[in-house]
């Protein structure tokens, strides 16, 4: 069987039906079981929303205005619709910080459909490298693979050589992380003289260039991305057919203007905005701060859903960095710690596809080394990701506003 199930590849017109006639309901339930959309939902009536012209007209819930709204409301801001015990399994902390409820239901975050894509099956050991601790990746992926029927060896992120070893002992045949972690233990690899048993993998949370994935066939590893959040589950994911990723079964996808809720045309450029029917966490038109397109026509490899380029960058300056977001309200954390900082800016590019940070500060005296690390170990603790600093003149960080600027390329 090529597809995880009839549904991938059923009329786009019967699949738009099914979606629409459940979307009244999902906004009732959204209304009536999370505070937040009672409030913002109140004079919608939800018999009223059955397309998508109506379903623009309602307003968009960002993912940058959720810390504001969740520090109000602790600790999901209001947009659950469960709370602590059976219904919610695990509770998850992205850097914010944000929280995100995981619910009890098989394959909370529907990734099984994208493993399938990727060649997963049962049977298969997968080495999942994705943390297990505060954000929920290492879960989604965990629980996806053994909806699938797979056994989960779970690695969590670090520690190469003892992963390595781990891989010799026990010859997984999967990967599941980041594409750069799978380059550090295929080169650690390479240097110990240990055999990678990797046919397939699966990678998110970074860009992943065809040149990398060129270099992964090379090496007798398939491997495929998707696009994911920790709020809404799975979005969009690669199929053999390497053209755009196919949208999930299970959400409404739009493409707006950046800063409206306003839809554009096909092909366009705009924010990724989706309205998930997870009936636990109902998100509503929510704005991911993605930028993506809709690619026209069918997808080669059979499914029939709609397609988009990916990922494309964000709508705000809230960034993505090996799998973590980045938020311009943390820099302003890291700064507000150090007043000998006047002025600063995150500076996020990928020297050999690595990522990196680095904190361009203007600094009352110049800066010193001392300087240098404290303020190095507030960006760690504030983002959990390491970042270095630089220390410039006065008047050299441009007078645009911009707290972080992804300079990143990827070819």
């Amino acid at each position: 069987m090529n597809f995880h199930d009839t549904r991938e590849t059923r009329d786009p017109e019967a699949r738009e039906r099914e979606l629409l006639s459940r979307l009244p309901a999902q906004i009732a339930h959204a209304r009536a079981a999370a505070p937040a959309f009672g409030r913002l939902l109140a004079d919608v009536d939800p018999d009223s929303v059955t397309s998508r012209e109506a379903l623009a007209t309602l307003p968009v819930t960002r993912k940058s205005e959720l810390l504001e709204l969740q520090k109000a409301a602790r600790p999901f801001g209001g947009f659950s619709a469960v709370g602590w015990g059976a219904a919610c399994r695990r509770v998850f902390a992205s850097p914010g910080p944000l929280y995100e409820p995981e619910g009890a239901r098989p394959d909370y975050y529907r990734l099984a459909r994208a493993l399938f894509a990727a060649g997963f099956r049962a049977g298969d050991l997968v080495h999942n490298t994705f943390s297990y601790h505060f954000t929920p990746a290492g879960s989604m992926m965990e629980t996806a693979a053994h909806a699938l029927g797979c056994t989960v060896f779970p690695a969590g992120v670090g520690q190469t050589e003892q992963q390595l070893a781990a891989i010799a002992d026990l010859q997984p045949n999967a990967y599941v992380g980041t594409p750069s972690f799978l380059r550090i233990l295929l080169d650690k690899a390479d240097e110990l003289g240990v055999r990678v048993s990797f046919t397939k993998a699966f990678v998110s949370g970074e860009a992943f260039p065809p040149s990398m994935r060129d270099a992964l066939a090379a090496r007798g590893i398939m491997a495929f991305q998707a696009y994911a959040t920790a709020d809404i589950g799975l979005i969009a994911y690669e199929t053999p057919a390497r053209e755009g990723m196919v949208v999930d079964e299970d959400v409404l996808l739009e493409i707006v203007r950046p800063g409206t809720g306003d839809p554009v045309a096909v092909g366009e450029v705009g924010e990724v905005v989706v309205t998930t029917l997870n009936p636990d966490y109902p998100l509503i038109r929510f704005g991911t701060g993605d930028l993506s397109a809709v690619l026209p026509g069918d997808s080669p490899c059979g499914r029939t859903n709609v397609r988009i380029k990916g990922w494309m960058g964000r709508a705000d300056q809230t960034t993505k960095v090996k799998g973590m977001f980045v938020h311009p309200g943390q820099i302003a954390q890291v700064v507000r710690r150090h007043p000998e900082i006047t002025r600063a800016r995150l500076v996020v590019d990928n020297p050999d596809l690595a990522d990196r940070m680095t904190l361009m500060c203007e600094a009352a005296g110049g800066g010193s080394e001392a300087l240098a690390a404290a303020v190095a170990a507030s960006i760690r603790e504030l983002t959990k990701l390491r970042g270095e600093v630089a220390f410039l003149p006065a008047g050299a960080l441009a007078n645009d506003g911009k707290v972080i600027d992804d300079v990143r390329t990827y070819e």
